[in-house]
Protein backbone atom coordinates (compact mmCIF):
# COMPACT_ATOMS: atom_id res chain seq x y z
CA UNK A 1 0.00 0.00 0.00
CA UNK A 2 1.09 3.40 -0.61
CA UNK A 3 1.11 5.95 2.38
CA UNK A 4 -0.10 9.39 1.37
CA UNK A 5 1.16 12.28 4.18
CA UNK A 6 -1.12 14.60 4.75
CA UNK A 7 -0.26 18.06 6.57
CA UNK A 8 -2.13 18.78 9.70
CA UNK A 9 -3.39 21.98 9.41
CA UNK A 10 -4.00 24.41 12.70
CA UNK A 11 -6.85 25.22 14.03
CA UNK A 12 -6.49 28.30 14.92
CA UNK A 13 -5.80 29.40 11.42
CA UNK A 14 -9.47 30.19 10.31
CA UNK A 15 -10.50 31.25 13.64
CA UNK A 16 -7.70 34.02 13.31
CA UNK A 17 -8.97 35.03 9.76
CA UNK A 18 -12.60 34.62 10.07
CA UNK A 19 -12.47 36.95 13.73
CA UNK A 20 -10.12 39.59 11.92
CA UNK A 21 -12.81 39.66 9.08
CA UNK A 22 -15.42 40.36 11.61
CA UNK A 23 -14.21 42.72 13.08
CA UNK A 24 -13.26 44.56 9.87
CA UNK A 25 -17.04 44.56 9.34
CA UNK A 26 -18.05 45.34 12.33
CA UNK A 27 -15.97 48.80 12.18
CA UNK A 28 -17.23 49.71 8.81
CA UNK A 29 -20.77 49.00 9.57
CA UNK A 30 -20.58 50.66 12.90
CA UNK A 31 -18.54 53.48 11.61
CA UNK A 32 -21.14 54.14 8.59
CA UNK A 33 -23.96 54.03 10.86
CA UNK A 34 -22.57 56.18 13.65
CA UNK A 35 -21.43 58.72 11.20
CA UNK A 36 -25.14 59.20 9.26
CA UNK A 37 -26.87 59.05 12.83
CA UNK A 38 -28.12 55.51 12.88
CA UNK A 39 -26.14 54.31 15.72
CA UNK A 40 -26.01 56.38 19.30
CA UNK A 41 -22.81 57.70 20.16
CA UNK A 42 -22.31 55.23 23.73
CA UNK A 43 -23.65 51.64 21.90
CA UNK A 44 -21.08 52.82 19.19
CA UNK A 45 -18.14 53.39 21.58
CA UNK A 46 -18.83 49.98 23.44
CA UNK A 47 -18.97 48.54 19.51
CA UNK A 48 -15.13 49.82 19.04
CA UNK A 49 -14.29 48.43 22.09
CA UNK A 50 -15.64 44.86 20.91
CA UNK A 51 -14.16 45.44 17.55
CA UNK A 52 -10.49 46.43 19.13
CA UNK A 53 -10.98 43.07 21.18
CA UNK A 54 -12.09 41.13 18.39
CA UNK A 55 -8.71 42.01 16.22
CA UNK A 56 -6.28 41.60 19.51
CA UNK A 57 -7.61 37.99 19.41
CA UNK A 58 -7.62 37.75 15.89
CA UNK A 59 -3.37 38.55 16.51
CA UNK A 60 -3.24 36.37 19.04
CA UNK A 61 -4.26 33.68 17.46
CA UNK A 62 -2.49 34.47 14.29
CA UNK A 63 0.51 34.47 16.52
CA UNK A 64 -0.17 31.16 17.62
CA UNK A 65 -0.52 30.01 14.34
CA UNK A 66 2.63 31.05 13.04
CA UNK A 67 4.25 29.77 15.83
CA UNK A 68 2.87 26.36 15.59
CA UNK A 69 3.85 26.25 12.20
CA UNK A 70 7.35 26.64 13.02
CA UNK A 71 7.96 24.80 15.23
CA UNK A 72 5.82 21.51 14.07
CA UNK A 73 5.12 22.17 10.44
CA UNK A 74 1.65 22.40 10.63
CA UNK A 75 -0.50 24.47 7.54
CA UNK A 76 -2.45 27.65 7.87
CA UNK A 77 0.84 30.44 8.01
CA UNK A 78 -0.32 31.88 4.87
CA UNK A 79 -4.24 32.05 6.02
CA UNK A 80 -2.82 33.10 9.54
CA UNK A 81 -0.78 35.94 8.04
CA UNK A 82 -3.75 37.09 6.13
CA UNK A 83 -5.81 37.36 8.92
CA UNK A 84 -3.07 39.32 11.15
CA UNK A 85 -2.97 41.94 7.81
CA UNK A 86 -6.50 42.40 8.23
CA UNK A 87 -6.47 42.76 11.86
CA UNK A 88 -3.62 45.45 11.74
CA UNK A 89 -5.69 47.38 9.42
CA UNK A 90 -8.44 47.50 12.04
CA UNK A 91 -6.02 48.08 14.59
CA UNK A 92 -4.40 51.35 12.77
CA UNK A 93 -7.14 53.24 13.70
CA UNK A 94 -6.74 52.76 17.56
CA UNK A 95 -2.94 52.96 17.75
CA UNK A 96 -3.47 56.37 16.10
CA UNK A 97 -5.88 57.59 17.88
CA UNK A 98 -3.41 56.38 20.75
CA UNK A 99 -0.63 58.87 19.51
CA UNK A 100 -3.31 61.44 19.37
CA UNK A 101 -4.11 60.82 22.89
CA UNK A 102 -0.02 61.03 23.99
CA UNK A 103 0.44 64.21 21.89
CA UNK A 104 -2.66 66.45 22.72
CA UNK A 105 -3.63 67.65 26.00
CA UNK A 106 -6.84 66.07 27.82
CA UNK A 107 -8.95 68.63 26.89
CA UNK A 108 -12.80 68.87 25.34
CA UNK A 109 -13.61 72.48 25.39
CA UNK A 110 -11.24 74.83 23.30
CA UNK A 111 -12.51 78.39 23.07
CA UNK A 112 -10.11 81.31 21.55
CA UNK A 113 -11.27 83.37 24.39
CA UNK A 114 -10.29 81.88 27.62
CA UNK A 115 -11.27 84.83 29.89
CA UNK A 116 -15.04 85.20 28.64
CA UNK A 117 -15.80 82.59 26.00
CA UNK A 118 -18.53 82.38 23.59
CA UNK A 119 -21.83 81.08 25.20
CA UNK A 120 -23.82 78.54 24.45
CA UNK A 121 -27.56 79.21 24.16
CA UNK A 122 -29.25 76.12 23.00
CA UNK A 123 -26.46 73.20 23.64
CA UNK A 124 -27.06 72.59 26.62
CA UNK A 125 -30.51 72.09 26.38
CA UNK A 126 -29.64 69.61 23.67
CA UNK A 127 -27.31 67.61 26.09
CA UNK A 128 -28.02 64.41 28.17
CA UNK A 129 -26.45 63.59 31.22
CA UNK A 130 -24.16 60.64 29.26
CA UNK A 131 -22.38 64.21 27.45
CA UNK A 132 -19.98 65.69 28.59
CA UNK A 133 -21.68 69.24 30.63
CA UNK A 134 -20.96 72.71 29.49
CA UNK A 135 -19.66 75.27 31.63
CA UNK A 136 -20.35 79.01 31.09
CA UNK A 137 -16.35 79.68 32.19
CA UNK A 138 -13.50 77.37 31.22
CA UNK A 139 -11.85 76.83 34.56
CA UNK A 140 -7.78 78.22 35.11
CA UNK A 141 -6.20 74.85 35.03
CA UNK A 142 -7.66 73.81 31.87
CA UNK A 143 -6.99 77.35 30.35
CA UNK A 144 -3.58 77.20 31.69
CA UNK A 145 -3.15 74.34 29.51
CA UNK A 146 -4.78 75.08 26.43
CA UNK A 147 -2.69 78.35 26.94
CA UNK A 148 0.49 76.25 26.86
CA UNK A 149 -0.44 73.67 23.93
CA UNK A 150 -2.62 75.47 21.54
CA UNK A 151 -0.79 79.56 21.46
CA UNK A 152 -2.22 79.48 17.78
CA UNK A 153 -6.05 79.16 18.98
CA UNK A 154 -6.69 83.05 19.14
CA UNK A 155 -9.78 84.94 18.00
CA UNK A 156 -9.53 87.63 14.79
CA UNK A 157 -9.94 91.65 14.78
CA UNK A 158 -11.27 92.54 10.81
CA UNK A 159 -11.67 95.69 9.21
CA UNK A 160 -15.14 94.80 8.42
CA UNK A 161 -18.56 95.81 8.76
CA UNK A 162 -20.24 93.09 11.38
CA UNK A 163 -23.14 92.09 9.06
CA UNK A 164 -20.22 91.42 5.97
CA UNK A 165 -18.95 88.90 8.51
CA UNK A 166 -21.57 87.26 10.10
CA UNK A 167 -22.78 86.50 6.22
CA UNK A 168 -19.23 85.15 5.60
CA UNK A 169 -19.17 83.24 8.69
CA UNK A 170 -22.80 81.83 7.85
CA UNK A 171 -21.66 80.60 4.52
CA UNK A 172 -18.87 78.70 5.96
CA UNK A 173 -20.69 77.11 8.53
CA UNK A 174 -23.09 75.89 5.67
CA UNK A 175 -20.34 74.63 3.60
CA UNK A 176 -19.08 72.87 6.17
CA UNK A 177 -22.11 71.02 7.37
CA UNK A 178 -22.51 72.51 10.90
CA UNK A 179 -26.27 72.91 11.02
CA UNK A 180 -26.36 76.71 12.04
CA UNK A 181 -29.06 76.73 15.06
CA UNK A 182 -32.89 77.97 13.93
CA UNK A 183 -32.76 77.75 10.33
CA UNK A 184 -29.68 79.97 9.98
CA UNK A 185 -30.78 82.84 11.99
CA UNK A 186 -28.09 84.58 13.79
CA UNK A 187 -29.09 85.39 17.90
CA UNK A 188 -28.33 88.94 18.29
CA UNK A 189 -27.67 90.43 21.85
CA UNK A 190 -26.73 93.89 21.96
CA UNK A 191 -23.45 94.58 19.48
CA UNK A 192 -22.75 90.75 19.59
CA UNK A 193 -23.75 88.30 17.59
CA UNK A 194 -24.04 84.36 18.38
CA UNK A 195 -24.30 81.55 15.77
CA UNK A 196 -24.46 78.32 17.15
CA UNK A 197 -23.75 74.82 14.94
CA UNK A 198 -22.80 71.02 15.49
CA UNK A 199 -20.04 69.62 13.71
CA UNK A 200 -18.71 66.26 13.02
CA UNK A 201 -15.52 64.55 12.87
CA UNK A 202 -14.45 63.45 9.06
CA UNK A 203 -14.71 59.45 9.59
CA UNK A 204 -16.83 58.53 12.30
CA UNK A 205 -19.35 61.46 12.97
CA UNK A 206 -18.35 62.31 16.63
CA UNK A 207 -20.29 65.12 17.65
CA UNK A 208 -18.94 68.32 18.53
CA UNK A 209 -20.95 72.14 19.31
CA UNK A 210 -19.53 74.89 18.31
CA UNK A 211 -20.44 78.69 18.67
CA UNK A 212 -19.05 82.06 16.69
CA UNK A 213 -19.58 85.04 18.50
CA UNK A 214 -18.93 88.02 16.32
CA UNK A 215 -18.96 91.34 17.95
CA UNK A 216 -18.89 95.05 16.50
CA UNK A 217 -16.86 97.78 18.32
CA UNK A 218 -17.83 100.50 15.89
CA UNK A 219 -14.30 100.46 15.00
CA UNK A 220 -13.93 96.71 14.07
CA UNK A 221 -15.72 93.24 13.85
CA UNK A 222 -13.77 90.86 16.77
CA UNK A 223 -14.61 87.24 16.03
CA UNK A 224 -14.30 84.22 18.54
CA UNK A 225 -15.04 80.77 18.31
CA UNK A 226 -15.59 77.79 21.11
CA UNK A 227 -15.69 73.94 20.32
CA UNK A 228 -17.17 71.41 22.98
CA UNK A 229 -17.00 67.74 21.86
CA UNK A 230 -20.26 66.00 23.57
CA UNK A 231 -18.41 62.68 24.51
CA UNK A 232 -15.55 61.91 25.70
CA UNK A 233 -12.97 62.72 28.05
CA UNK A 234 -10.60 64.02 25.33
CA UNK A 235 -10.69 65.16 22.37
CA UNK A 236 -7.76 63.84 20.18
CA UNK A 237 -6.84 67.55 19.50
CA UNK A 238 -10.04 67.89 17.43
CA UNK A 239 -11.77 70.96 18.52
CA UNK A 240 -8.23 72.80 18.65
CA UNK A 241 -8.13 71.72 14.80
CA UNK A 242 -11.53 72.93 14.31
CA UNK A 243 -11.31 76.12 15.23
CA UNK A 244 -7.80 76.86 13.71
CA UNK A 245 -9.14 75.77 10.12
CA UNK A 246 -12.15 77.61 10.61
CA UNK A 247 -10.07 80.33 11.13
CA UNK A 248 -7.46 79.90 8.76
CA UNK A 249 -10.21 80.19 5.90
CA UNK A 250 -11.85 82.94 7.19
CA UNK A 251 -8.79 84.98 7.07
CA UNK A 252 -8.36 83.84 3.29
CA UNK A 253 -12.15 85.11 2.52
CA UNK A 254 -12.00 88.69 4.64
CA UNK A 255 -8.39 88.96 3.07
CA UNK A 256 -10.43 88.59 -0.62
CA UNK A 257 -13.22 90.47 0.44
CA UNK A 258 -10.77 93.63 1.10
CA UNK A 259 -9.81 93.24 -2.10
CA UNK A 260 -12.86 93.55 -3.83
Amino acid sequence: MTAILTQEQSSTAPWCRRLAFFSAALLLVAGAGHRFGLVETVPFLWLLGLVCLLALLALVLGAVTLAQAWEHGVGGALEAGFGIFVALLVLTPYGISLLRVVEHPRLVDISTDLENPPAFIMAPRSRTSAMNRIDDAIGPDLAAVQKEQYPAVTGRRYEHAAENVVEVVMAMMNERGWEPRQGLQAIPAGNRTLIEGTAHTFFLGFVSDVVIRIEDDQTATFVDMRSASRYGRHDLGDNAARIKAFFEELDQRMTMLAGV
